[in-house]
């Protein structure tokens, strides 16, 4: 789609607010809480969540925090995007979607990572879920601060240290409600440490959802094995190497955008083996049918080999 920037709104902390519409301001197609947009930034594409209502959409907001070391698409954001500018925008997707039969969403957001959060908060309010927050987040840089105060209310809890946050975890977690389910977004770090917490408590994994920000907030992962079933050649994945590096490492050229899991250009098909989905493009139900592999992030189980015809 392209769509035109209706508003651009800088807030604390190097976090800039901008709101797309359609150019003749159309309705746009509806999406669920957690959903993302993968905007065409200059030459990178990148994906950012969707902050606003998903429910008949008018408009779509996204908030992007100024990353000085980053790829540079959130500097383009910044500084190259003004109100009326006509933008390349690809449909919203989730893969951080609410648990429909939830009894409880318990959320867990730090620093950016709060804009995911934000939506899902948004529709547990329109129909009435029941919901606790925890959001940590450097003092100075708490982006959307009103927006979870408002829409959760006394269910929301703030904090400007780790420590505090951590104990509070560790107390909220334990103390849950058969049929919650939990969701986190945040630095790699805050993930790690509310994952392994809650699993340390006996959660099942079918209750711990979360989202992570692209190919840097990725393991280097394991070795492992790629047949190419065409040329029957076998290649080599060391950790820290993606698939699609090693394959143009050996003379292939694979179409790819944002080589972060997030535009869906690299997809290849699939035919064999056990494949490790770190993608944020492939749905659940395309995941679990094992035909489709997103070569710029994804991996294998150790000592699997992958089958993927070009």
């Amino acid at each position: 789609m392209k769509l035109v920037v209706t508003s651009v709104v800088d807030t604390a902390g190097g976090v800039r607010e901008i709101t797309f519409a359609a150019p003749d301001g159309a309705e746009l197609p509806g999406f669920v809480p957690g959903s993302h947009l993968v905007v065409t930034a200059g030459e990178r594409t990148n994906a950012y969540s969707v902050t606003s209502d998903g429910v008949a959409p008018t408009h779509y907001s996204i908030s992007v925090l100024r990353v000085a070391e980053g790829n540079g698409g959130s500097r383009w954001m910044h500084d190259r995007v003004s109100i009326g500018d006509v933008i390349d925008v690809e449909s919203p997707r989730s893969a951080f979607a609410p648990a429909a039969r939830a009894g409880k969403h318990l959320f867990f957001a730090g620093g950016i990572g709060v804009t995911p959060i934000v939506s899902h908060l948004r529709a547990a309010r329109r129909w009435g879920r029941d919901v606790q927050v925890l959001y940590v987040f450097r003092e100075g840089h708490a982006a959307h601060i009103d927006d979870v105060v408002d829409l959760a209310g006394r269910d929301a809890e703030l904090f400007i240290d780790r420590e505090s946050f951590a104990i509070r975890l560790a107390q909220v977690l334990a103390d849950q409600p058969v049929g919650t389910h939990m969701y986190a977004c945040g630095p790699v770090g805050m993930i790690d440490t509310v994952v392994e917490s809650a699993a340390a408590l006996g959660w099942p994994q079918s209750r711990i959802h979360v989202e992570r920000f692209g190919a840097d907030a990725l393991e280097a992962g394991d070795r492992f094995a790629v047949r190419l079933t065409e040329s029957s050649a076998t290649l080599d994945i060391p950790s820290g190497t993606s698939v699609l590096e090693a394959l143009e490492d050996h003379g292939m050229s694979i179409p790819n955008r944002c080589r972060q899991g997030v535009c869906g250009e690299c997809r290849l098909p699939l035919s064999g083996g056990t494949p490790v989905h770190r993608d944020l493009y492939l749905t659940d139900e395309e995941k679990r049918a094992g035909d489709a592999f997103m070569p710029c992030v994804s991996r294998a189980s150790e000592g699997c080999t992958l089958e993927v015809p070009l």
